[in-house]
């Protein structure tokens, strides 16, 4: 493809790595733009780790040569190419320490479990928190950052994913498959979900009063009584990516790579992803 066009306030990056996620293919975004206007042929995977290339005129805040990772617009090309344009201010510089490829794991889920334990379910230390699918990309960085607040995590998730949930810093684990959950987790003050279905139907009544059930796979179809319900779309914000950062560089925060593809194995990435691989897969440009 030819170099993508930058516009106000962009900057281009040359593309180390990309993450993507596996159901990305079948939002609107993809194939039209803003105003409904067809846009393909589209390039997906909207995590980014990589170089600037060059720094759009009036753009500030970056100079060509540095390393960032962050989140592209879903209504533009992502990721999976070897240029991508990005807004400036959906980007933070990346530690010396951290490589692209574990920076490419974390912006879209690093940012959703921020955004979902501490802006939506108001998460302090001291409260009790249920992280369901604890083992994915997502989870996995909601069980370290909520553990770190100082909070009591329980997981959830299939039982293959035990030992990775618990080494992140979950205190206890319901396996899914043998466990259930109504039974097994008693009032709690924030439930975090990622798997939504019928988990997340029965997630309402185990929200104590006050407390949150906040999904990123739907409108909670029931909401906790005297507590809250949110579902959210995670945004992109270069403060929180820049405290991702930060953590990552210092090695308090793991992103969870499952599997690594060259770029031109980008169709296979999709399709093993969709079988359930844990934790994220990465392109590597």
């Amino acid at each position: 493809m030819p170099l993508p066009q930058m516009a106000t306030g962009d900057v281009l990056v040359r593309v180390r790595a990309a993450g993507f996620v596996p159901d990305e293919l079948d939002w609107p975004g993809t194939w039209v733009d803003r105003a409904g206007r067809d846009r393909t042929p589209s390039v997906p995977a909207h995590d980014v780790a990589g170089e600037v290339a060059e720094v759009r005129y009036g753009t500030t805040g970056f100079a060509v040569g540095d390393r960032v990772f962050g989140l592209t617009d879903w209504h533009r090309d992502g990721a999976a190419a070897e240029y991508v344009a990005v807004e400036a201010r959906n980007l933070a510089g990346m530690p010396p320490s951290l490589s692209f490829t574990d920076a490419a794991a974390l912006p879209l889920s690093g940012l959703t479990a921020w955004q979902g334990l501490f802006v939506h379910g108001r998460l302090e230390a001291g409260q009790t928190v249920v992280v369901h699918g604890a083992g994915g990309g997502t989870g996995v960085l909601a069980v370290q950052l909520a553990r770190q607040a100082g909070a009591h995590v329980i997981g959830t998730g299939r039982g293959r994913v035990v030992d990775l949930v618990m080494k992140m810093g979950a205190h206890e684990f319901v396996d899914l498959e043998t466990q259930r959950f109504a039974d097994a987790v008693g009032p709690v003050d924030l439930v975090f979900d990622t798997i939504g279905g019928e988990l997340l139907e029965q997630s309402a009544g185990k929200v104590k009063a006050g407390g949150a059930l906040v999904s990123i796979t739907a409108p909670p179809p029931v909401r906790p009584e005297n507590g809250r319900a949110a579902f959210f779309i995670v945004e992109p914000d270069r403060g929180q990516l820049a405290e991702l950062a930060r953590r990552a560089g210092t090695g308090e925060l793991r992103a969870h790579v499952g599997a690594v593809h060259p770029l031109d194995e980008t169709r296979e990435a999709f399709q093993g992803k969709k079988r359930s691989i844990p934790g994220k897969v990465v392109l590597e440009i």
